[in-house]
């Protein structure tokens, strides 16, 4: 088991190998659809991605500056793997994110 601190001190244990996405599912599951990104010992995180030792953890949604980067980035990278498909040979100038999106 591992100790899960969240940013109002509390602590819950889990089975090692739990990813943010479940620790959230085990909380609510409307947190776990609004989440999209998570920082786990302050190091950004993806939400399928597993912990597997003790960890701090703060998740993300749309209303955080975080939450949108993270939509933001891998929304263009989807973007750009639909473009290479669409326009072999295509060239980016910039990316993946902006400040504001795209």
């Amino acid at each position: 088991m591992i100790n899960i601190t969240f940013p109002d001190n509390s602590v819950r244990q889990y089975e090692a190998g739990v990813t943010p996405l479940q620790i959230a599912e085990s909380i609510s599951p409307r947190l776990a659809q609004d989440i999209l990104a998570a920082s786990v010992n302050g190091q950004e995180w993806d939400i399928s991605r597993p912990i597997d030792s003790d960890a701090s953890v703060k998740f993300f949604k749309w209303e955080d500056a975080e939450g949108k980067h993270a939509f933001w980035h891998s929304s263009a990278h989807l973007l750009a793997e639909a473009l290479q498909e669409l326009y072999p040979g295509v060239k980016f100038g910039i990316g993946p994110a902006i400040e504001n999106g795209f």
